[in-house]
């Protein structure tokens, strides 16, 4: 479904095809979810779901919903786990123009109670686990006011989903006449540099990244994935796909089972899969073919080297990996496939960045000047010439308008372009990224993220804005230094950190080692990383190395290094030396 050339008035909800699909192909199994355990130790996938199950106990919770008081409009925080109930539950949400607040569970508890307080739900459904925490803790104590568990209900009121389905047993389709500037969700960031902000999608933002996402893969119906990120298991039915869920922890991608995810691959037929690079270095290091897998697409940090070129080894001459770059604010912005990615590998190891390809053609990818400071409207003037490393800005039809009760990391984040009159029509569309209420206006969203463009079009990503070293010589950028230390046979990964005033930082590169070292290996290692820093000019000036256990990392995709605190570490071992 598309509203991008349509009315205004015409639905906009990416739950809206299923029906349709529920029609066609009622037997067809829209996910599979892991259940008992058979005596071989795998997971007996005895909880399926077909396309006529989803649509008919979806509109049965929908209606069960509205009639226990959560309609359109109100914000329900869901913690349930990776199960049928989850996905029948967003789909109900979704249906009855409910919003859905989602929040990374792994957090520090004090950023999730900050972020349930910001988000104020009226709603909370949860598991029991979850219920106890909400009073143990108080999370939204102050605005919840209705309650649902899945499972056992104990002494905290309210009603369990199973109530909440059989009030709504035999409900006809529930799908609310929602409209593309009607919020649909509020979705947290991971809180990989900094607490935790409240992404609002409105539902032309989701309706978008299905028509992008199939653009970008080719995605045709009838295909079985493997999404190891739950979240995304929720665009496969809006794509007529099957989603088989994963018997993993989907918190602790970097420790899932190789033998489990293999044993669901074969057993299923499954050929796409969707994982953090932290889920594809466990396949790559496994090494173990997949024959049957077309797709695998990884999101969420840069793919190493290394792991790209083992997964082409272990995927079908017609397979692709692919790595879409973007963010919880704005996905997918541009697209690279692994082959083309392999021919840039030198370039990346030489200091250009991480190429992560060309934009896809909705967006318009411009680079500004690097600025800490709010920008409120967008000028010409704020572009950087060609070639040169700048933030990452863009606008299209995924941009979203504003973080929720953020006015401060929203002015931070969002830029007002003001359009021609020939653009307006553009600008109401889902195509267009309209700011809400704006009629010739779009918003223009700062990744926070350093790049530049090639000659050929090409996005080549640099690092965090908020990661990059001030030095008294510079600017050095993340994912222009660590490849290069990088290349080392020894070295896991690098991360570049700033320590002391900022623009008179001294730079210092932490160290993790594939294997455990003695401080004599280690030496040595260190006298070879500096032979390689002072091959080049911009990582001549790197002369502290830290060697470091074990890095820590994002709790979504355990992939993005956890630069912050190892700038604190880094600074308390600097200040041991003599």
């Amino acid at each position: 479904m598309s509203v991008a050339k349509g009315s205004m008035s015409e639905i906009c909800n990416i739950t809206a095809v299923l029906s349709k699909i529920a029609a066609e192909r009622p037997g067809q199994i829209a996910m599979r979810c892991p259940g008992s355990r058979g005596s071989d130790g795998f997971a007996n996938y005895d909880l399926p779901l077909t396309y006529a199950e989803l649509e008919s106990r979806s509109n049965a919770i929908a209606a069960g919903l509205k009639k226990y008081g959560i309609t359109r409009g109100v914000r329900a925080v869901l913690m349930v786990r990776p199960s049928p109930e989850f996905f029948l539950l967003m789909f109900a949400l979704f249906k009855i123009g409910a919003v859905p607040v989602l929040v990374d569970p792994g957090i520090a508890k004090s950023a999730l109670k900050k972020c349930l307080q910001e988000a104020k739900p009226d709603a909370f459904i949860g598991i029991s686990i979850a219920h106890i925490a909400r009073i143990i803790l108080g999370w939204a104590n102050k605005t919840n006011r209705l309650n649902v568990t899945v499972g056992k209900r104990w002494c905290w009121g309210g009603k369990t989903l199973q109530q909440i389905e059989a009030e709504g047993t035999g409900a006809n389709n529930q799908m609310a006449e929602t409209q593309p500037d009607d919020v649909a969700a509020i979705l947290f960031t991971s809180g990989s540099t900094g607490i935790p902000k409240g992404v609002v999608y409105r539902h032309r933002h989701f309706v978008a990244q299905i028509e992008l996402l199939r653009e970008a893969f080719d995605t045709k119906p009838g295909g079985v994935n493997l999404p190891t990120f739950p979240p995304f298991a929720l665009f496969d039915p809006a794509l007529g796909l099957t989603s088989i869920i994963p018997d993993m922890d989907p918190t602790k991608p970097a420790s899932a089972d190789p033998k489990k995810l293999h044993h669901a691959i074969n057993k299923f037929g499954i050929d796409q899969l969707f994982g953090s690079p932290a889920l594809v270095a466990v396949l790559a290091k496994y090494n173990k073919k997949l024959p049957g897998i077309l797709r695998i697409t990884s999101a969420g940090a840069p793919v190493p080297a290394d792991v790209v070129s083992k997964m082409r080894e272990l995927l079908p001459e017609n397979g692709r990996l692919w790595t879409p770059y973007g963010a919880t604010e704005c996905l997918p912005v541009a697209v690279i496939e692994s082959r083309e990615l392999q021919t840039t590998r030198e370039q990346t190891e030489q200091g250009a960045g991480t190429c992560v390809g060309k934009p896809m053609a909705a967006n318009t990818v411009r680079i500004i000047e690097i600025s800490d400071k709010a920008i409120e409207y967008w000028h010409d003037g704020l572009q950087v010439e060609s070639g040169r490393v700048g933030e990452i800005t863009v606008a299209g039809p995924t941009a979203t308008d504003e973080y929720f009760a953020r006015p401060e990391a929203t002015a931070l984040a969002k830029i007002r372009e003001k359009m021609s009159d020939g653009d307006v029509h553009g600008c109401t569309s889902v195509a267009g990224g309209r700011m809400p209420g704006a009629t010739s206006e779009r918003v223009v969203h700062r990744m926070g993220d350093l790049g530049w463009l090639d000659e050929q079009g090409r996005l080549w990503f640099c690092g965090r804005k908020s990661h990059r070293v001030e030095t008294a010589q510079g600017p050095l950028f993340t994912e222009q230094v660590e490849p290069v230390f990088n290349t080392h046979p020894k070295v896991k990964r690098t991360a570049l950190v700033g320590v002391g005033k900022f623009g008179e930082q001294t730079p210092v590169l932490c160290i993790e080692l594939h294997e455990k070292n003695t401080r004599q290996e280690q030496a040595t290692i260190q006298n070879e990383l500096e032979k390689i820093g002072n091959a080049f000019v911009h990582t001549g000036n790197v002369h502290h190395f830290l060697f470091h256990p074990g890095f820590p990392v994002d709790i979504r995709h355990n992939a993005k290094i956890g630069r912050e605190t190892l700038a604190i570490w880094a600074a308390k071992e600097l200040r041991k030396r003599p």
